[in-house]
């Protein structure tokens, strides 16, 4: 009995407690965000020189180079972390008050980049590897006292003949193994990681690519000799490492710099699968359980491929219609199969001042007209809708395209295929017809007194499953921002269903349908708000004002205040 009573107010308890955490609530979607980084990376003097304007751009974070002050002439970067030099931290000290002094607003995500270059140090080579993890502990030391969420890590090799993770490159590979690379680098990893954590214990280390990057490896009984003969085979080990002591509170994320050239869907997807699936084969199976949980999909962008010109060995090829369509698309899949990041790289041309002369003049949205727009659009599409609807009604061109959608009059003009709808006594209001199931017996109707602006409004009563209709003529690739309010008495449930339909008529793409919800009291005007995009081969974009569960007369909704806009 005594047992009992013990679980039933543990029970109690805990219900009590998830009620309480339901309420805290006020998001629960996975942040999905945009990381600005490329050739015209800032130092922290342009980042706080040219931070306002930076953040006018479509990005939640950017990667920094931080130079460290030897003396007035002299500097050294962290992207020469690999190199056997002894670094002092108050060198670095200047960056660190910079990144201090910015008052961020938008980059809430920002990282300090550390190289794998110049790469010279071999792995068996203890001095060298100690001023390495020294390096690593003051990039961690940065990040944290400048608040910036973590490390980007760049293992690409750029002083040849050096390569850090490529065995062949190895100074004393004449006298170890390649296994003996393998488990020095797994020490080596650790080393890292201990100085990382003891400096910024809950950081993120954001690197371009991971264990992605040596996937053929994997579907073996042993990864190591194909590892062995791959240009990054000791960086598994190194990053197995890293597990090994990295407390929960760390994250990792795998860029996928591959992704390059992704243009499809399913591109993303099955290395979305192989990095969380495959890819733990190149991982202890002691720390597998460890990578799953902490270890995050990325995805990198490269934005030359949709400027290039035809014949370029990086030209992104396209069936929309033109290469902007393609990277608004390719960054919105990125994004909803990305855990969280997805990082946009750019050489030819700029989002910010840099010094660079490998960068030309032009920005990127001179460059590529629309490329701004775009990432904005793909990054956050409600946001977009409302800024871009706010900027077109200041300017005076702002159309709705709904007919009669504040429900003020009882004439409309004539939809797709010049059918004129009027309002007939007890129909539904002029422009609108409507449709309900079989066993429903409900009433769709013209409500001139109760409305939002005084106007009207369409009214539900009694309706088990239905809804008010009115359709559009679209092109696909084109974006839409869907609006109205509502207000609900007694029992029900509503919401705005938007539909496909082919050129013809056909209905189409049911798994694509977009559901608007409503936020607010439900005997009150709320808003309803969505943003749509017209995928390939739809012709008409169908718009249902839903109502369902209504039991008697007594049961009501009203709908007002609809508009569609389309938007650039």
């Amino acid at each position: 009995m005594r047992r009992m009573r013990f679980t039933l107010a543990l029970a109690a308890f805990l219900v009590g407690a998830a009620v309480v955490r339901s309420d805290e609530i006020t998001d629960m979607r996975r942040p999905k965000k945009l990381i600005a980084t490329g050739w015209d990376k800032p130092d922290t003097v342009r980042l706080l020189q040219n931070l306002e304007e930076m953040e006018k751009r479509p990005f939640d974070g950017v990667v920094i180079i931080c130079m460290g002050e030897i003396d007035a002439k002299k500097r050294c970067s962290m992207r020469g972390a690999f190199k056997n030099e002894a670094w002092k931290r108050e060198w670095f000290q200047p960056c660190v008050d910079r990144m201090k002094a910015c008052k961020f607003k938008r980059f809430t995500d920002n990282f300090v980049t550390v190289g794998a270059n110049p790469g010279n140090v071999d792995w068996f080579d203890d001095d060298g590897w100690k001023q390495i993890v020294e390096h690593w502990r003051i990039a961690a030391w940065v990040a944290k006292q400048g608040g910036f969420k973590g490390i980007l890590f760049d293992p690409e090799p750029y002083h040849k003949p050096y390569a850090q993770f490529r065995y062949s490159a190895q100074a004393g590979k004449d006298k170890h193994t390649f296994n003996e690379y393998y488990t020095k680098a797994r020490e080596r990893g650790r080393q890292v990681m201990e100085a990382i954590v003891s400096e910024y214990p809950d950081m993120t280390l954001f690197c371009y690519f991971m264990d992605i990057i040596c996937s053929t490896a994997t579907g073996e009984k042993d990864p190591r000799p194909m590892l062995e003969r791959l240009g990054y085979g000791l960086l598994p080990p190194f990053a197995d490492g890293w597990l090994d002591v990295m407390p929960p509170t760390v994250t990792l994320v795998d860029g996928c710099e591959r992704a390059y050239m992704f243009n499809s869907a399913m591109q993303y997807l099955e290395s979305a699968l192989m990095i969380k699936g495959a890819c733990q084969e190149l991982v202890s199976p002691e720390n597998r359980a460890k990578y799953r949980a902490q270890v995050q999909v990325s995805f990198g962008i490269y934005l030359d491929a949709y400027s290039n010109p035809e014949g370029s060995k990086y030209y992104m090829k396209t069936k929309l219609p033109s290469r902007l369509h393609q990277l608004r698309a390719n960054v919105g899949t990125a994004l909803r199969v990305a855990d969280e990041y997805v990082w946009i790289y750019g050489e030819k041309y700029r989002w910010w001042p840099t010094p660079n002369k490998r960068v030309n003049e032009q920005s990127w949205a001179e460059a590529m007209p629309g490329s701004e727009k775009a990432l904005f659009f793909a990054r956050d599409p409600v946001e977009y809708g409302r800024k871009q609807i706010e900027e077109r009604r200041k300017a005076g061109k702002l159309a709705n395209l709904t007919r009669n959608g504040d429900f003020g009059s009882d004439k409309a003009p004539a939809g797709p295929g010049g059918v004129q709808e009027d309002w007939k006594e007890g129909g539904c209001p002029a422009g609108w017809h409507s449709w309900q199931v079989k066993e429903s017996k409900g009433t769709f109707t013209w409500d001139r007194e109760a409305g939002a602006a005084g106007k009207g409004s369409a009214r539900a009563a009694n309706v088990r499953n239905g809804c008010f209709i009115q359709s559009y003529e679209v092109k696909p690739g084109e974006r839409y921002a869907v609006q109205a309010v509502r207000k609900i008495q007694g029992k029900g449930d509503v919401r705005i269903r938007v539909r496909w339909q082919t050129p013809d008529g056909r209905w189409t793409l049911e798994t694509q349908d977009r559901l608007i919800l409503a936020a607010g009291p439900r005997d009150q005007w709320a808003e309803m708000f969505g943003v749509v995009e017209i995928p390939e081969t739809v012709g008409k974009l169908v718009l249902l004002l839903g109502v369902s569960d209504q039991e008697s007369a007594e049961d009501m909704v009203w709908y007002d205040d609809v508009r569609v806009y389309k938007l650039e």
